[in-house]
């Protein structure tokens, strides 16, 4: 659903009704009740919001979904799927929260994977370059549990070694290959995408997740048939082959409504 309103909705400032949503989605096999439990979902969770028009029930994104969208969206566009002008420098973050604080520990936890950090033991997170740790801080109200820093590693502590640790490489290139394996520029279409907005769709959210777990990492301490560039290619072919056709299909099929309009 995320990815459908970052493609459809997000620098639009238009909402779409529940209706063309259900639509738009069953043509990548997503039900309606699940369309609409997601929306509602989604509406608790202050991703987006909620109007009335008439019999009609229009969704739009709220600020804190746009924000998350705009950085998905970055990290689509980077021009490379791996890092290759790291200086050496990591970012380091120290937390501790007591158990009965588990369910910041946990948001806090995913905000720091979704920003490129990986554990290195209990309550000590690492990612490597410059990471702003700030945002995160501010946007869980932690800024008083949160220890971050910047700096390079040093003998006996080696870079290769500390990204093993902290990052499972052998599962994001498994995840890498079996994006190749769905995707392949010479095998079929997922079956179950019916058209160009179907296919648009599945392959857009198959590699936000994708660069949502790799932590863009340092080329040089990379295994040398990392499939990582292989991916982005592949979904770069494949996006520009869906998205005119993908296009076409939602300009006649969303109901849009401007709600500031």
């Amino acid at each position: 659903m995320l990815s459908f309103f970052g493609i459809h909705v997000l620098g639009t400032g238009t909402a779409l009704s529940s209706a063309s949503v259900i639509d738009a989605l069953a043509r990548a096999d997503v039900g309606e009740d699940a369309v609409r439990s997601t929306l509602t979902r989604m509406v608790g969770r202050g991703l987006l919001d909620r109007h009335r028009r008439g019999r009609r029930m229009y969704f739009s994104l709220t600020g804190r979904a746009a924000a998350v969208l705009a950085d998905g969206e970055e990290r689509v566009r980077r021009t490379s799927a791996v890092n290759r002008a790291w200086d050496g420098t990591w970012t380091l973050v120290g937390f501790s929260l007591p158990e009965s604080r588990r369910r910041e520990r946990h948001d806090l936890r995913s905000r720091l994977v979704w920003a490129g950090f990986g554990p290195l033991q209990s309550g000590l997170w690492a990612a490597p370059g410059r990471v702003d740790v700030a945002p995160v801080a501010a946007e869980l109200g932690l800024g008083d549990r949160i220890r971050a820093f910047h700096g390079q590693a040093a003998a006996p502590t080696g870079a290769g070694p500390l990204l093993r640790t902290a990052f499972d490489l052998d599962a994001i290139a498994a995840d890498y290959r079996a994006f190749l394996a769905r995707w392949s520029d010479d095998g079929p279409a997922p079956a179950d995408a019916h058209d160009d907005l179907g296919r648009q769709l599945l392959l857009h959210t198959d590699w936000l997740e994708l660069v949502r777990r790799d932590p863009y990492l340092p080329a040089e301490h990379l295994p040398a048939d990392w499939p990582a560039e292989d991916a982005e290619r592949t979904f770069r072919t494949l996006s520009k082959r869906y998205d005119p056709g993908a296009r076409r299909t939602a300009e006649t099929l969303l109901d849009r409504w401007d709600p500031e309009g």
